[in-house]
């Protein structure tokens, strides 16, 4: 399952007096990511080095990665490494590191950075993207508990309810139940709902929250499900 950042983070490790500055973030192009790192050596103008990767897209993902004048594969490769680990896509990390005057070997290098980028994501919110049917349903008064019920019973989510003469619910539904539910929310009410307009979509949880993936510029659409 693919997974994103949905709140970034910064972070420092310090290893043998060198300083370790990891920064990750959410982007969605190359020019993002490329804008990103720029900001991080603007920021840390005077710092010895920034080693940054990123994973961008799928199918197939375009991914980068910079050593920035540190030894060859000690910097950007092993951050990369931990990104697919952990299957983050869409994502930049940036390393910038301040010298501290003991040389740590290509393999303490390497380490480092990864070591950086590791504790970054554990900072991180991380969200898994999934996908799901979302489904307008509208019912009568009398028919709203037992709705409900069958609703929390299959784990199916309410996204928005609107209540006029008739009740208007906006579910979600995961991909995996796309032959089930609708027999089983008829059955619940013995057939007296009205079905409207469903869609593909993708969608994520982050705590309490419902994140609806819409491609645009705000990218995820929140809805509270507490």
């Amino acid at each position: 399952m693919e997974r994103y950042i949905y709140e970034g983070s910064q972070t420092e490790i310090i290893e043998k007096k060198s300083r370790f500055i990891a920064a990750i973030a959410s982007v969605r192009t190359k020019e993002e990511a490329a804008a990103f790192i720029e900001e991080r050596r603007k920021q840390y103008w005077d710092a010895s080095h920034h080693c940054s990767a990123f994973i961008i897209g799928s199918n197939p993902e375009i991914t980068r990665c910079s050593d920035d004048k540190e030894p060859s594969g000690t910097g950007g490769r092993p951050m990369l490494e931990v990104l697919k680990k952990e299957c983050i896509k869409d994502v930049v990390a940036v390393v910038t590191r301040y010298f501290g005057g003991t040389l740590l070997g290509t393999g303490g290098l390497a380490k480092a950075y990864a070591r950086a980028v590791k504790e970054g994501l554990n900072l991180c919110k991380v969200i898994e993207r999934q996908e799901g049917i979302q489904i307008l349903i509208q019912a009568d008064y009398g028919e709203v508990g037992k709705l409900q019920h069958v609703l929390g019973k299959r784990g199916y989510l309410i996204l928005e309810a609107v209540y006029r003469d008739m009740v208007s619910f906006q579910i979600l539904v995961p991909e995996k139940e796309k032959n089930k539910w609708k027999e089983e929310l008829l059955n619940a009410v013995n057939g007296k709902i009205e079905i409207g307009e469903e869609r593909q979509v993708l969608y994520a949880k982050a705590d309490r929250d419902i994140l609806l993936y819409d491609g645009g510029e705000e990218q995820w659409k929140k809805y509270d499900n507490s």
